[in-house]
């Protein structure tokens, strides 16, 4: 059971106003943060990462991250509290009200061990910090938060055998917001998460994703308001992470992913250009059985 979160020390805008955000030419290629067309959102920059945020959700509906394996460092959380961004309304942002005296933890979209790399000391510090405002939480079950390891580790494995860019990696992730999703003291929480990964392969573009699920979880949460929808069995089990094509999290979320859907080297994604989505998805128990059209390893 978390203990009530202590106040954040107060910011300002002005305190953000130097963050450059996710860079767009990361991978030395224009790849764009992904939109999201027909809401309203709003667009955060921080150190090394972007957060589009959605206004009607008060969560954000992808992150975007540049990863350079090359520069990443070991910092420490310590001394760092979950923080309001000052740049965004209260109203348009969850705060500690949703994860206070319950079992929901607020689980990093931007992984805080990839965020932190740098060419200095600071830079890395920086990015550390940055990944504690609540624009970057995304409320989870503690037992699906604290049992993620093949999801955390999937961004390790990549970077150590697929990029050759000077080892760097772009990561989108987000919710899978659904009418399925379970409403908590005002809010909804997303019953999946999708993550893609962008890297260079031979002078190109190359994408996979993945999606993985805490629907079990969530029924053992007290005061939740559960849609008819949850009554009925999930289509998926407790911890299971899946490789799956990037067209399914694009019609999914809404979000457009054309660009990552035609590097999208997962062969079932070409093979069946029609499939319904979630018939192609692909169960994975560790990292080593990804499904790509070419070896990693070599």
């Amino acid at each position: 059971m978390n203990a009530p979160l202590p106040e954040p020390r107060f910011l300002t805008a002005d305190d953000l106003s130097d963050r450059a955000g996710f860079d767009e030419e990361f991978l030395g290629i224009g790849l764009p943060v992904p939109a999201l067309a027909m809401l309203e959102t709003t667009l955060l920059p921080y150190t090394h990462f972007s957060i589009l945020m959605r206004s009607d959700k008060r969560l954000a509906a992808v992150t975007a991250l540049g990863i350079d394996g090359s520069h990443l460092m070991d910092m420490d959380r310590s001394g760092i509290d979950w923080r309001l961004d000052p740049r965004l309304g209260e109203s348009m942002q969850t705060g500690a009200g949703l994860y206070s005296r319950n079992d929901i933890d607020r689980g990093h979209l931007v992984r805080r061990a990839s965020a932190v790399w740098g060419a200095t000391q600071a830079e890395a510090a920086q990015a550390n910090s940055d990944t504690f405002f609540y624009t970057n939480a995304a409320p989870q079950a503690a037992e699906f938060n604290q049992s993620l390891d093949l999801w955390l580790g999937l961004e390790t494995y990549l970077l150590d055998n697929a990029a050759d860019y000077g080892r760097r990696l772009v990561v989108f992730t987000g919710p899978v917001f659904s009418d399925r999703d379970p409403v908590y003291r005002g809010t909804g929480i997303p019953l999946m998460y999708f993550k893609v990964a962008a890297f260079l392969h031979e002078g190109g573009l190359a994408a996979t994703g993945y999606v993985v699920d805490q629907t079990p979880q969530l029924r053992e949460l007290p005061d939740i308001e559960r849609p008819g929808a949850m009554d009925a069995a999930p289509p998926l089990g407790p911890f299971r992470t899946f490789q799956v094509p990037i067209r399914d999290i694009a019609a999914l979320t809404g979000l457009d992913l054309a660009q990552l859907v035609d590097a999208d080297r997962m062969p079932i994604a070409a093979a069946l250009p029609t499939a319904a989505v979630t018939s192609a998805w692909r169960e994975l128990s560790n990292p080593e059985c990804l499904d790509l059209d070419f070896d990693l390893r070599q």
